[in-house]
């Protein structure tokens, strides 16, 4: 997540102000990067914020109009930014392992999760495996193939097939911190309080902290 600072000055030059109604869509099957604008905004301390179920594909198959003309952008007038607790970092990941009432959740594909294959690029590749005592729901597994959120009950058995239980808070962590927003997101619609690992795997292996898998293989992912 970048600094503050930062952070506000990247979102007023979007031409946020305190008073923006802001919409988050995708504009193909990809849903990660709009989870990730949507946990950003609220990290910010944003609140009028939604997302586009089905993104722009949606958009057009109800008919609406697309345009290629591109906005003058006017610097929002955003007052400081009132930061919501809701990324937390390794340490805060160790202290909450196999804690009651605390799911880490393992977000990134089946694969990665029990060691079939392993993330990362040289020279950054990625432990084998998960975090110990992790839980996995792949990001994947919440939308339909047009990309729009599963109803409430599938998205529940998700969580409770990987053993997440009612009134958990879901720490959710990927392979850096962006797949894992999706995971959050779905978490968000039934009610869990939500922590995002911002870093997630790539910190985690950085930390050579404990996995369940520690054989390193040459698959990369994106």
């Amino acid at each position: 997540m970048l600094p503050t600072d930062v952070l506000h000055d990247r979102l007023a030059a979007l031409g946020i102000s305190d008073t923006s109604r802001v919409i988050v869509y995708q504009s193909d099957a990809a849903w990660t990067p709009s989870t990730r604008v949507m946990l950003t905004l609220d990290y910010a301390g944003l609140s009028n914020v939604a997302w586009l179920d089905g993104g722009q594909k949606a958009w057009v198959k109800a008919g609406h109009p697309l345009s290629t003309d591109v906005p003058t952008v006017k610097i929002g007038a955003l007052s400081p930014l009132k930061l919501r607790p809701i990324v937390v970092d390794a340490d805060f990941v160790k202290a909450h392992l196999n804690t009651p009432a605390f799911a880490i959740v393992d977000a990134r594909s089946a694969a990665f999760y029990d060691g079939t294959r392993t993330g990362g690029r040289a020279p950054n590749e990625h432990k084998t495996g998960h975090i110990t005592g992790a839980v996995n729901a792949p990001f994947d597994s919440f939308t339909s193939a047009d990309v729009q959120l599963k109803p409430a009950e599938e998205i529940a058995a998700v969580f409770a097939k990987a053993g997440v239980k009612p009134g958990d808070t879901v720490i959710t962590y990927c392979h850096i911190g962006q797949q894992a927003t999706a995971t959050l997101f779905a978490a968000r619609t039934l009610g869990y309080r939500v922590l995002l690992y911002d870093g997630s795997f790539e910190d985690w292996s950085k930390r050579d902290l404990p996995v369940d898998g520690l054989s390193i293989k040459k698959d990369d992912h994106r």
